[in-house]
């Protein structure tokens, strides 16, 4: 790849890479099918966008046996969170789907979904946990049943997860934790 003086037609980058067996970061000058080229270096393909870079790098640092929280928008997610991912505007059943296309299911644990369970003596009954369990179905991932754990010692569970993913969804007990399996 040539580097061209720059003009009009021209676009600039701040990035670092080799070119021409020189190694360089700053400011350089490209020009536009060059640029394109570079995006095709530089780009996923196939990559949910509702998986910022961010929750990416989270998802792929997770070691096997380590959990994440998917909350609700009533979530005091960032005073519990070790490492908060904030997808505001999202709900959760879209960010369930996108993650589980990489995510593996702990297939060594009883349960590897856990839900928030509801408050006993209160009648609400949560819709989205049907959503949920078309959503781990279709993923075909390993999976029998939910774990319901009490909304107290979810908070505490949620404190030692490996990150806590903020999100808009409105839906009452829509609180979810997965714990990451292998991937074989």
């Amino acid at each position: 790849m040539k580097i061209r003086k720059c003009n009009d037609y021209d676009i600039t980058m701040d990035c670092g890479f080799s070119l021409g067996g020189k190694t360089g970061r700053g400011k350089v000058a490209i020009v536009f099918e060059e640029a394109i080229e570079l995006r095709r270096i530089f780009m996923l393909k196939n990559i949910p966008s509702i998986l910022s870079p961010d929750l990416f790098k989270i998802l792929m640092e997770m070691g096997h046996g380590n959990e994440i929280v998917l909350a609700d928008g009533n979530f005091p997610a960032a005073s519990i969170a070790q490492r908060l991912i904030r997808l505001d505007g999202h709900g959760i059943p879209e960010i369930l789907e996108a993650i589980l296309k990489f995510f593996p299911l702990d297939t060594y644990v009883e349960s590897p979904v856990g839900l928030m369970a509801v408050v006993p003596g209160d009648p609400y009954k949560p819709v989205i946990w049907d959503e949920y369990r078309k959503i781990i179905s279709n993923s075909k991932e390993p999976f029998k049943e939910f774990e319901y754990i009490e909304r107290f010692a979810f908070y505490e569970r949620a404190k030692e997860a490996y990150a806590v993913i903020a999100t808009s969804e409105i839906a009452l007990y829509a609180n979810i934790i997965l714990k990451k399996g292998v991937v074989v």
